[in-house]
C-alpha cells in the first residue's frame, strides 16, 4: 500500500511529462516565459506609473498614473483585436499579414516554439504595453486625456507593430542579421524619438525652464524604479524564450549594466554640484537598463560592465544637453535616457558580442566581423528612429487637427487631475 501510494503518483507525473515532451511543450520554459509576463507587466502597472507619477508635480499625479493604467486597458485590446496578427503574423518584409485577427488560431493546443502560443501572445502584448506607455513622460502635464488615448492607439498599430514586424516578426531588419535581443530598437528607441517629437510639437510647460519643476514625491518614484529593476529581469531573460544559458547570462548582464549605470550617472552629478542625487541614481539605473537590453543576449558580463557605465555617462550629459541647452521640455528624460540609451545599446551590441574582445567578449557573431554587423546596427537604429519619429509627428498633427492636442492653459494651471478627471491624488 505504502508502495504504490508513493510510486504510483511518481509514475504519473512521468508518464504526463512523456506527454507532454511529445507534444513538443517544455515545462520550464512555459513556466518561465509566464513568469517573465508577469515581471513585465508588473514593469507599467505599477512599476513605470510610480516611476513616472513620483516625478510630474502634486496637481498631475492622477494623470500619469490614469494615463499608464488606461494605455495597459486599451493596447492590450488592440494587440488581441490587430496588433499581434500585424507584429508577427506571416507577412511581407514590412508588415505582418491579418492571419490571425482576433487571434484566430491561437488555441489551447497552438504553439510558439516550444511555449504555447497563447503565452508568447501574452509575454508580447507586455512589450507592446510599456512602449507607448514610456512616451507618456515626453509631454507628461499637458495632454489631454482624449488625444493621449487616440496618439497612443494609432501609435500603436503604425509605428509600434510594423517595426516589431521588422525586427522580432520575420521581416527586412531581421533578415539582415540585426541584434536586438530584447528591444533596443523596438521600445527604446522608438518610444523614446516619439517622446521628442512630442515634446517638440507640444512646446515646453508653463514656466519651462525658469521655473524649477522638481518631482514632488521621489519615495514613488524610487520604488517605482525598483519594480522597474526587478521587472526588467522578465523583459531581458524572458526574451531568451527558455529557461537556459543564455536566459541566465541576460539575467547577469542586465544586473551589471543597471548597478553600473546608477553608480555612474551619481559620480557625474557628484562631481559636478557637490553631492549625489537619489533622482540621478534611478535615473542611471533606467540609463544602465534601457542601454543593455539589445545586447543583453549577445554580451557577457565584461561587456555589460562597459555598457553601463557609458550608458551612464551618455544618458547624462544627453539629458543636460536636451534641457539646458536645446530647451526642450521633454518632462520626464525619455528620449535622453531611453532613445539615446537604446541607439547606444544597439550599436554597442555590435562590439562586445565579437568573440575576439577577451573578457570583454560576448556570444560571438558568428563569423560576421565587428564592422560588418555595425553596419547592420547603424541601418537598424536609422531607420527605426526615422521612421519613428515621422511617423509620430504626422499622427501628433493628426490627434492635433481631431481632438487638440494639448490642455487650455487655465487648465494646465489647474492640474489635469481635475481638469481631466475631476479628482485628486491626495486630501490636502
Amino acid at each position: 500500500m505504502k508502495f504504490a501510494k508513493t510510486v504510483l503518483p511518481m509514475l504519473g507525473l512521468l508518464l504526463s511529462q512523456n506527454a507532454l515532451a511529445d507534444d513538443g511543450l517544455s515545462g520550464a520554459n512555459t513556466a518561465w516565459i509566464l513568469t517573465s509576463t508577469a515581471l513585465v507587466l508588473m514593469m507599467t502597472i505599477p512599476g513605470l506609473s510610480l516611476f513616472y507619477g513620483g516625478l510630474v508635480r502634486v496637481k498631475n499625479i492622477l494623470s500619469v498614473l490614469m494615463q499608464c493604467f488606461a494605455i495597459t486597458c486599451m493596447v492590450s485590446l488592440l494587440w488581441v483585436i490587430i496588433g499581434y496578427s500585424l507584429a508577427f503574423s506571416e507577412g511581407g518584409p514590412l508588415l505582418g499579414g491579418f492571419d490571425q485577427i482576433l487571434l484566430a488560431g491561437v488555441t489551447e493546443g497552438s504553439m510558439s516554439g516550444d511555449i504555447p502560443e497563447s503565452v508568447f501572445v501574452m509575454f508580447q502584448m507586455t512589450f507592446a504595453i510599456i512602449t507607448p506607455a514610456l512616451i507618456v513622460g515626453g509631454f507628461a502635464e499637458r495632454m489631454r486625456f482624449s488625444s493621449m488615448l487616440t496618439f497612443s492607439a494609432l501609435w500603436l498599430l503604425v509605428v509600434y507593430a510594423p517595426i516589431t514586424h521588422w525586427v522580432w516578426g520575420g521581416g527586412w531588419l531581421a533578415e539582415m542579421g540585426l541584434l536586438d535581443f530584447a528591444g533596443g530598437t523596438v521600445v527604446h528607441i522608438t518610444a523614446g524619438v516619439a517622446a521628442l517629437v512630442a515634446a517638440i510639437v507640444m512646446g515646453p510647460r508653463q514656466g519651462f525652464p525658469s521655473q524649477p519643476m522638481p518631482p514632488h514625491n521621489m519615495t514613488m518614484t524610487i520604488t517605482g524604479a525598483g519594480l522597474l529593476w526587478v521587472g526588467w529581469f522578465g523583459f531581458n531573460a524572458g526574451s531568451a524564450l527558455a529557461a537556459n544559458g543564455d536566459a541566465g547570462m541576460a539575467m547577469l548582464v542586465t544586473h551589471i549594466s543597471a548597478s553600473a549605470g546608477a553608480l555612474t550617472w551619481v559620480v557625474c552629478e557628484w562631481s559636478k554640484f557637490g553631492r549625489p542625487s537619489a533622482l540621478g541614481a534611478v535615473t542611471g539605473m533606467v540609463a544602465g537598463l534601457g542601454t543593455i537590453t539589445p545586447a543583453s543576449g549577445f554580451v557577457g558580463p565584461g561587456g555589460a560592465l562597459v555598457i553601463g557605465i557609458s550608458a551612464g555617462f551618455v544618458c547624462y550629459n544627453a539629458t543636460v544637453f536636451l534641457k539646458q541647452k536645446l530647451k526642450i521640455d521633454d518632462s520626464l528624460d525619455v528620449f535622453p535616457v531611453h532613445g539615446v540609451g537604446g541607439l547606444l545599446g544597439t550599436l554597442l551590441a555590435a562590439v562586445f558580442a565579437s568573440d575576439a574582445l577577451g573578457v570583454f567578449s560576448g556570444q560571438g557573431l558568428g563569423g560576421v566581423s565587428i564592422g560588418e554587423q555595425l553596419y547592420v546596427q547603424v541601418i537598424g537604429v536609422v531607420a527605426t528612429g526615422l521612421y519613428a519619429a515621422i511617423a509620430s509627428f504626422v499622427l501628433l498633427k493628426l490627434v492635433d487637427v481631431l481632438l487638440g492636442l494639448r490642455v487650455s492653459t487655465d487648465e494646465e494651471t489647474e492640474g489635469l487631475d481635475l481638469t481631466q478627471h475631476n479628482e485628486r491624488g491626495y486630501d490636502l
